[in-house]
């Protein structure tokens, strides 16, 4: 050991953590049994992982599960999670644990350890498990976390980018309309087609891509969350769900609800396996117009 780390110490005995790390003993074993890849988790689960903890706290808060100044500093904490400002204290493998086990309590250490931080005038110590992780678990956790960054990002930036690539095939199409080529068939040269009517085509598979990301978000917002261990809510109140979707609604600035059926979304990844596949669809079909723009300068004679 050297001045540049801290001793921690957990049920399976002691550990030396980077002195300046705001994660603890479980993350730092978590770093050690999974040096896989060298990927950490991306920035938008992180966001997602802190949402869910300011969320919990406020209901825990307000339940009367926590003392309600543990609340407040876990939010505080979580913000800053949520701004950005502790990514560094995340460096866990993308590949680790089934249940994402090591990144929940990567969260609850980092969150906890800076709320701590945050209660230099009170001196209140928070807990990562029994005030971060109050009623919830890896298993309804991590799966909830998952949804909501894959909602987030596909608003914020996938769908956007889709609709301005279907805009400029449109006014592209419109501004080169008197331009007759060559169409082809099986990579020959076959019939005579418009730049407006191949492009046309082109915002079509977009605008179908769009609509197809749209549905599968139907499902991708409903949340596991509450459901804790197994999907019964053991250990959390019937109350916690319905007031969880409410907030984490409020902080992603998307509509969130609670899972229909808490065994199904949280026993299953269908919903993120339906926007994996409408994902794969929607890159064949750029595929296919990118290959299209790089036969349009092959002859021989439409070159």
């Amino acid at each position: 050991m050297t001045d540049a780390y801290r001793t921690e110490k957990d049920s399976m005995g002691e550990v030396q953590v980077p002195k300046e790390a705001l994660y603890s003993a479980q993350t730092q074993r978590a770093v050690e049994n999974f040096p896989v890849s060298g990927i950490p988790i991306r920035r938008p689960l992180i966001v997602a992982l802190g949402m869910i903890k300011s969320s919990a706290a406020r209901f825990n808060g307000a339940f009367g599960a926590i003392p309600e100044e543990v609340a407040g500093l876990i939010q505080s904490a979580a913000q800053e999670v949520i701004e950005g400002k502790h990514d560094q204290h995340f460096p866990i493998d993308i590949y680790q644990t089934g249940s994402g086990t090591s990144s929940n309590m990567n969260a609850n250490e980092v969150i906890a350890h800076r709320a701590t931080q945050l209660s230099t005038k009170t001196g209140l110590k928070v807990h990562p498990n029994d005030h971060v992780n109050c009623g919830q678990s890896s298993n309804d956790t991590f799966p909830t976390a998952i949804r909501i960054a894959a909602v987030m990002e596909t608003q914020s930036d996938l769908i956007p980018g889709l609709e301005k690539l279907r805009k400029a095939f449109l006014s592209k199409g419109k501004e080169y309309a008197h331009v007759v080529k060559t169409g082809r068939t099986h990579l020959m040269d076959a019939m005579p087609v418009t730049i407006e009517q191949e492009f046309g085509g082109y915002a079509r598979q977009l605008e179908l891509g769009i609509a197809r990301l749209e549905a599968s978000l139907e499902r991708l917002r409903e949340l596991p969350m509450g459901g804790t261990a197994v999907g019964t809510g053991i250990n959390t109140p019937p109350e916690f769900p319905p007031a969880f979707v409410e907030e984490v609604s409020k902080l992603s600035g998307d509509s969130m609800r609670e899972a229909e059926n808490h065994f199904e979304a949280q026993s299953t990844v269908d919903a993120p396996v339906e926007m994996s596949g409408q994902l794969k669809t929607i890159a064949v079909g750029l595929l296919k117009i990118v290959n299209d723009l790089r036969w349009m300068n092959s002859g021989p004679n439409g070159g």
